[in-house]
């Protein structure tokens, strides 16, 4: 199983006191030494922790896998394709929320996401969706042309009675069969942390987990180097 690190949260922290510490360029290169196969960033419309310089540089300096979180603006579309990231993964996104609620509504908005899935890939860019694990999102994510989803898991993550996790689960499994059936690539993300992530990674269809805010917290006690490694080890 391959591990995206999510380093949104280690500029996030730059951008409290507005200084230019600490360096998620530098963080991305702690964590692919510490065994990350990918760097993952959510580039917002607001700008409230990364920031286009981030962007550019990582593009220079990650050496795995850079993944580019999101929304499908004609703002976005624009800088995306001057950039070129490996991936791109189209989320959803509000101004007032503190982390990304939930999958994009692809059903809904489908001739706007194919549109923005095409252009990205006329420019060699991978296209990922975030979803959530519901059967029609992954049809209408493969109608869009969408390369690879990925499965949003927070309300499996945030479930404590047993027969919620095992219904959430369960949800989390037929999206990624069907996607797999489909052709796409299946990632998966959200919520997950050391403790709740090992049910995951036995779904043999999912391939890839982006995991920012648990790596990026442990790593404020041991040290990133060590988080990364940690949670790396929760995959194998």
């Amino acid at each position: 199983m391959k591990l995206g690190v999510n380093i949104d949260h280690i500029a996030t922290l730059r951008e409290a006191r507005k200084t230019n510490e600490p360096d998620p360029v530098a963080a991305a290169v702690i964590a692919e030494l510490a065994g990350a196969d990918g760097i993952t960033i959510h580039l917002r419309s607001d700008r409230r922790h990364i920031q286009e310089r981030d962007l550019r540089l990582l593009k220079e300096v990650v050496k795995t896998h850079l993944n580019l979180e999101m929304a499908p603006t004609q703002e976005m579309l624009r800088i995306a394709t001057n950039v070129k990231p490996d991936t791109c993964t189209l989320v959803p996104e509000r101004p007032e929320e503190v982390t990304t609620e939930g999958g994009l509504d692809v059903a809904l908005n489908l001739e706007n996401v194919r549109r923005v899935t095409k252009r990205l890939q006329e420019f060699s860019i991978e296209v990922s969706i975030f979803i959530d694990p519901e059967l029609d999102q992954v049809k209408a994510a493969y109608n869009a042309s969408a390369n690879a989803i990925e499965i949003n898991t927070n309300k499996y993550a945030l479930a404590t009675k047993p027969e919620d996790i095992n219904n959430e689960l369960q949800k989390v499994k037929d999206a990624a069969t069907l996607a797999n059936k489909l052709g796409m690539r299946v990632l998966a993300g959200h919520a997950l942390n050391y403790l709740n992530v090992k049910i995951i990674v036995e779904i043999p269809e999912i391939e890839e987990l982006n995991i920012g805010h648990t790596i990026i917290a442990r790593a404020a006690l041991v040290g990133l180097e060590r988080a990364v490694k940690e949670m790396k080890e929760k995959l194998t």
